[in-house]
C-alpha cells in the first residue's frame, strides 16, 4: 500500500468494540466494515473483524472462500468454541476475521432457546481477552436486520457506527435502529453509545445525496462523521476480487474516503473522555 492512514493519535485505553449497523440493507455496512478495519490495520493496529451476517459478504471480500469458512461466527455462538479457534488472518497485515460460516443462517432460531442469548458473543470476547487477546479494534459486521444476531452485535460493543446511504428511505429508517440502540442501552448493555453516522453512497451531483446529508447533518449534529464515503464504481468492483477498496485501488476517491473515514474515527477517540477509574 503506497501510502496509509496517519499513525494512531492515541493507543486506544483498551481494546474498543465497534458494531456496524443498519437494519436496511445495501446502504455500505459491509463495505464500510471491510474498508474501515483495511484502514485501521494500515495504522499499525491489531483489527479484528467479525463477520456476524449469514450473507458472508465481509468474509468474501476479504478473499475467503465460501468452502473455507468452517468453524466462524455460528461454531462461536451455538458451539462455544474459543476465538482464537476462530481466527483465521487475511491478506491485510494486522486484520484478522472471524469468517460468516454456512451454518450462521440458522443461528437465529437456535438461539432463542440457549441460555444467554444476547450474549454469547459478548461473553466469547470477554474470554479472548482472558485469553491474551485484545485487539485495538474489533468491528462487527452485523446483518441488515434487527434479530438476534445483530442484538449480540450489540450487547457485546461498546459503541455502534451507522452507515446511512445518502437516499430518502434509508434516512427515513434510521429512527427505528436509534431506537433499538435506546432499548439494548436500557436493557442489555448500558454502556452502549453511537460513535457516529457515516454517510455513505453520496453523489454530489444529486440534489437528493445533498438533500439528505443536510438533513441528517440538521438532526444528529456532530454525530455526524466529516467525512463522506463517495459513489465510486471502484468501492463496487472490489469485493469481486476479493479485496478491500484500499488495496485494489488505493487512489481512487472511495479509498481515500476510508482512509479519511479512520483518522477521523481516531481523533474522535483520542477526544473520548477516559472512564471514570
Amino acid at each position: 500500500m503506497p501510502d496509509s492512514p496517519s499513525q494512531p493519535l492515541s493507543t486506544p485505553r483498551r481494546g474498543r468494540i465497534l458494531a456496524i449497523a443498519n437494519q436496511k440493507g445495501g446502504v455500505g455496512k459491509t463495505t464500510t466494515a471491510i474498508n474501515l478495519a483495511t484502514a485501521l490495520a494500515a495504522t499499525g493496529a491489531n483489527v479484528l473483524l467479525i463477520d456476524l451476517d449469514p450473507q458472508g459478504n465481509a468474509s468474501t471480500g476479504l478473499g475467503l472462500e465460501r468452502n473455507d469458512r468452517r468453524n466462524g461466527t455460528y461454531s462461536l455462538l451455538i458451539d462455544g468454541l474459543r476465538l482464537s479457534e476462530m481466527r483465521r488472518p487475511t491478506l491485510v497485515p494486522n486484520l484478522s476475521l472471524v469468517p460468516s460460516d454456512p451454518d450462521l443462517a440458522g443461528a437465529e432460531v437456535e438461539l432463542v432457546t440457549s441460555e444467554r442469548r444476547e450474549f454469547r458473543l459478548r461473553d466469547a470476547l470477554r474470554d479472548a481477552r482472558d485469553d491474551g487477546y485484545d485487539p485495538a479494534y474489533t468491528l462487527i459486521d452485523c446483518p441488515p436486520s434487527l434479530g438476534l444476531l445483530t442484538l449480540n452485535g450489540l450487547a457485546a460493543a461498546d459503541a455502534v457506527l451507522v452507515p446511512l446511504q445518502c437516499e430518502f428511505f434509508a434516512l427515513e429508517g434510521i429512527s427505528q435502529l436509534m431506537r433499538t440502540i435506546d432499548l439494548v442501552r436500557r436493557g442489555l448493555n448500558p454502556a452502549l453509545r453511537l460513535q457516529g453516522i457515516v454517510l455513505t453512497m453520496h453523489d454530489r451531483r444529486n440534489n437528493l445525496s445533498e438533500q439528505v446529508a443536510a438533513d441528517a447533518r440538521s438532526f444528529f449534529g456532530k454525530q455526524v462523521y466529516d467525512t463522506v464515503i463517495p459513489r465510486n464504481i471502484r468501492v463496487s468492483e472490489a469485493p469481486s476480487h476479493g479485496k478491500p477498496v484500499l488495496l485494489y485501488d488505493f487512489r481512487s476517491p472511495g479509498a481515500q474516503a476510508y482512509v479519511r473515514l479512520a483518522d477521523e474515527l481516531l481523533r474522535r477517540e483520542r477526544a473520548r473522555p477516559a472512564p471514570a477509574a
